[in-house]
């Protein structure tokens, strides 16, 4: 790769420059299944607000069934739906007991639950390195698909590098989503540079590889733990394992 041919670096968050571990949440057992869960955390405060008949089992029940439909929304039109909206809309289809507003109490389970998601997110040291290194020489910016914008950046400054950043939109700021082109063409704009002066990275094949290429902009898949590359999308300009290997394919 000619390092002269890009003016910026532009990196997905999730799985790209941060792991999370789910492992490290509580188990919840729901209806034959077993799964690693911020809900058991937000049991204590449901349970203070639901009301007659309605039990946690309804609750979680409404809140896997918006999760279903929000995910066919942003599938569908490319926008991003908020954390709090997705409470909101579950806590909607339950009675509250008296004094419960849906909007606040929706507000205090987006922050038990990202706080969790903060506490079992990190930054592998050896990538903060890479962006460390790649920020030497090129303008860094950061897109990310996220559906809380201030836990996304919390968990960026968690990282030790987000002052190399001079850039970042998180779709929750937006209302828009990878792929949809337009958030890509929001990150042009903020670092006011043409598609092909900017390499995108990012570890998705259909959210950062075909988003990316709907925008103009060249791609670098970072396939490790991915598997086959979908035969439906447009193969990247490049492929890696992750970001450690990002500096050796910039020429750094």
């Amino acid at each position: 790769m000619p390092k002269a041919a890009f003016k910026a670096v532009v990196l997905d968050l999730y799985d790209t420059l941060v792991r999370w571990d789910p492992s490290r949440l509580p188990n919840m057992e729901w209806r034959g299944r077993s799964f690693p869960s911020t809900i058991p955390l937000l049991k204590q405060r449901l349970s203070r607000a639901l009301d007659g008949p309605a039990s946690l089992d309804d609750w979680v029940g409404h809140y896997f069934a918006v999760i279903e439909e929000i995910g066919a929304e942003r599938n569908r039109h490319g926008v991003e739906v908020t954390c709090a909206e997705r409470f909101e809309r579950a806590l909607s289809r339950v009675q509250l007991r008296a004094g419960e507003r849906v909007d606040s109490l929706a507000q205090e389970l987006v922050r038990i639950h990202m706080q969790n998601v903060r506490r079992v997110t990190f930054a592998p040291p050896e990538r903060a390195e890479a962006v460390r290194r790649i920020a030497r020489h090129f303008r860094l910016g950061l897109l990310s698909n996220f559906d809380d914008s201030r836990t996304a950046r919390e968990v960026l400054s968690d990282t030790g590098v987000a002052g190399s950043f001079e850039a970042v939109i998180i779709s929750a700021d937006t209302g828009l989503r990878k792929p949809n082109p337009a958030i890509f063409l929001q990150m042009l704009g903020l670092l006011r540079l043409g598609p092909a002066e900017v390499l995108f990275v990012g570890d998705t094949a259909r959210e950062d590889v075909l988003g990316a290429q709907r925008a103009g902009i060249p791609v670098v898949w970072l396939s490790e733990n991915k598997g086959p590359f979908p035969p439906d999308i447009g193969k990247p300009q490049y492929m890696i394992s992750n970001l450690t290997e990002l500096p050796a394919l910039l020429g750094i």
